[in-house]
């Protein structure tokens, strides 16, 4: 049955990203004998520029008639300068999450052992570091009632949550550290914040139906600390949309690069994909965008809403030999990496399908996708 597939590119260096990402999936197409159609559309700033709206009605009914989307970036220099302006490119992401029900953001932190010494962090603390955060992705500041008072001088952004949103994705937590470590992080700042204590209380009744979990719970200032101090500790990490915002860009630190981290954006109905990274817009058009990010996301989308876990490893186990092999894009790359070794986006993207069609058997020990797959498919 054939696979249909919307790629948003977005803004920025999302266009170059999802070329590379399309590339892979035809060449999954071709050699497991699979079928995607593929259709783009308009969303954030360009389509802004192109109908005066984040998230025009067509892209949203294309959407909610596919089976995955593939996404690039969001964001442009216009409206960092400029506050003022009442339609913005984030309002369509957030449109987005909010009309399909993404309320669960997955995004595994998944150290390559090959790019250790791209982090800034020490490599014997690295070393073994593998996390999945649950970020919750449709309440939070991101959606509470927010506006200006006293002629514009004092501004509000109300942290509201309800209980049923914190449990769904606790459950969704909990079950994927079944099929891990057995150990669920719950980040909140339950000290002052009155949305905080019930994330608390409400995942703590959860946590009571899984009496195989190790919960723990930290203040968001204390695990953030502890991500670079000791990221090994971690297993899962369950947070809110504001908290999972900001440790997750953290965390790429332990990934080497922003350019190295994929997310799955799931709920009940079609699943999104998407790096983790911005637009970008200082590289975009130079060719040296890191495409790896948007092609580890489409590893996600095989198998998770395609449920295609040999693919998904085929592209992975792709990803992980081209960088054995010492092949980098200029963000990931050491002194002493060779410079023939350093290449553009395209040619990243190019050398992965290389890779893909060169891979034949699969190894028990080859990196794989975490197995929390079927709690959340």
């Amino acid at each position: 049955m054939k696979k249909k597939i919307v790629i948003l590119p977005g803004d920025g260096i999302g266009k170059e990203v999802t070329a590379e990402g399309r590339k892979v999936l035809e060449a999954i197409a071709k050699k497991f004998n699979h079928q995607f159609e593929f259709e783009e559309a308009l969303i954030c700033h360009e389509a802004i520029e192109a109908t005066g709206d984040s998230l025009p009605e067509s892209t949203l009914t294309k959407l909610k008639n596919c089976d995955a989307i593939l996404f690039g970036a969001v964001g442009h220099p216009k409206y960092d300068n400029d506050p003022t302006l009442k339609v913005r490119p984030e309002q369509g992401l957030l449109k987005m999450r909010k009309e399909l029900g993404l309320y669960a953001n997955l995004r595994p932190i998944k150290l390559f052992n090959e790019l250790l010494e791209a982090s800034s962090i020490k490599p014997e603390i690295l070393r073994g570091s593998d996390i999945l955060f649950f970020r919750e992705l449709t309440g939070d500041v991101y959606f509470g009632e927010k506006g200006r008072r006293d002629e514009g001088k004092t501004a509000y952004d109300l942290m509201i949550y309800q209980k049923f949103e914190i449990e769904r994705i606790a459950n969704k937590a909990f079950q994927a550290a079944r099929t891990r470590k057995k150990k669920v992080t719950s980040v909140d700042k339950a000290n002052v914040l009155e949305s905080s204590r019930l994330w608390r209380e409400t995942v703590q009744e959860i946590g009571k139906q899984y009496p195989d979990i190790q919960l723990e719970h930290l203040f968001v200032d204390a695990a953030a600390m502890k991500l670079i101090q000791n990221p090994r500790s971690f297993d899962v990490v369950l947070t809110g949309n504001l908290f999972g915002d900001i440790l997750t860009d953290e965390a790429s630190q332990i990934a080497g690069s922003m350019g190295m981290l994929a997310s799955a954006s799931v709920g009940d109905t079609v699943g999104l994909y998407e790096p983790i990274h911005g637009s970008a817009h200082d590289i975009t058009g130079k060719g040296i965008a890191n495409p790896l990010a948007s092609i580890l996301s489409v590893a996600l989308m095989l198998d998770i809403s395609f449920e295609w876990k040999e693919e998904s490893e085929a592209v992975i186990k792709a990803v992980e030999q081209t960088l054995r092999e010492g092949y980098r894009t200029v963000d990931i790359a050491a002194t002493t990496t060779e410079r023939e070794k350093i290449l553009t986006t395209r040619k990243m993207g190019e050398k992965i399908v290389h890779q893909l069609n060169a891979v034949r058997e699969f190894d028990a020990t080859a990196v794989q996708t975490a197995s929390f797959i079927a709690s959340v498919s």
